[in-house]
């Protein structure tokens, strides 16, 4: 399953949107997921961003041996779209594969 957060976008076809992070952990959590790609601004920071997600997938590849999807950014937001990379690149870095 390719998985698409986001709050505004169109979603492309053949993807699950969800719109927090807490339903993209969940379906992360399945072992189904595929491929990521994560919107940073969700409209409510409160309640989490992309950003979120990034790091539960971080510190589930570093606890748990969690094998992460192949993950992107489509985040307008350049600072929080490099912060975010900067996390990805993190966990190629613990995976010891090829960019994911």
């Amino acid at each position: 399953m390719k998985v698409y957060l986001d709050d505004e976008r169109e979603t492309p076809e053949g993807w699950v949107r969800v719109y927090w992070p807490e339903e993209a952990i969940e379906l992360l959590e399945t072992g189904k997921v595929v491929e990521l790609s994560l919107d940073h601004d969700l409209g409510d920071d409160d309640h989490g961003t992309g950003y979120d997600v990034v790091l539960w997938v971080e510190e589930a590849v570093a606890t748990k041996g969690f094998v992460p999807p192949k993950i992107k950014v489509h985040s307008a937001n350049s600072s929080a779209r490099t912060k975010m990379e900067l996390g990805i690149n993190n966990i190629v870095s613990l995976t010891g594969r090829g960019s994911t």
